[in-house]
């Protein structure tokens, strides 16, 4: 009986043709679909950034979450995550003991979209996610090298250092994470200014 339901109601749109106010409303809601996604999720990415390093926002996977924390094993203390995202790896830093954690976005739906999933998680007042420019930070990693305690390790998601050698390399792909100490990254810094100021 419902199978039949179910047959007559498509033959009635199979027989249905789709006429031009049919086509012009299809296409304005998916252009406004499109555009919602675009001005809510991406867009804000894009504001204010160097043409050459911008990037869409990519969710971590539960690949790349794992690998950041294969990095992080053994270590305590807190965690910060420049261009946190939805927070996912700020989360699960927390779950595993990292206090404080703290996430950095530019874009203002992924900050509030971190803290839903914190809420859900139950530990929305363990985490904090803060609205950030991090493109305004000029030259980030002399700041991080000046700044950070000497046992501080930083791990990158997706977008390795350019300048730094990693000490650590977890995963493939997109899914690939990088660890930097930075009691290494300073002796090197210090080696090469060395090595420049005899030259």
């Amino acid at each position: 009986m419902e199978d039949d339901i179910q047959e007559e109601v498509l033959s009635q749109f199979k027989e249905r043709r789709l006429g031009g106010w049919q086509v012009l409303q299809l296409t304005a809601g998916t252009g406004l679909a499109v555009y919602a996604v675009w001005a809510g999720i991406l867009m804000p990415g894009f504001r204010r950034v160097p043409l050459r390093l911008q990037v869409p926002y990519m969710p971590a996977s539960r690949t790349q979450v794992s690998n950041v924390m294969t990095l992080l094993k053994g270590r305590s203390g807190g965690i910060a995550d420049l261009g946190s995202g939805d927070g996912r790896i700020v989360l699960e830093a927390c779950c595993q003991g990292f206090s404080p954690a703290v996430g950095y976005e530019l874009n203002p739906w992924l900050v509030r979209l971190a803290y839903f999933h914190a809420w859900r998680a139950g530990q929305h007042r363990s985490v904090s996610y803060l609205r950030e420019d991090l493109w305004k930070l000029s030259l980030l990693q002399k700041k991080l090298l000046a700044e950070l305690p000497e046992d501080a390790l930083i791990v990158a998601g997706r977008f390795p250092f350019p300048d730094w050698t990693a000490c650590k390399v977890e995963g493939d792909g997109v899914d690939r994470a990088w660890a930097y100490h930075i009691q290494e990254l300073r002796h090197r810094y210090q080696s090469q200014d060395i090595h420049e100021e005899t030259s």
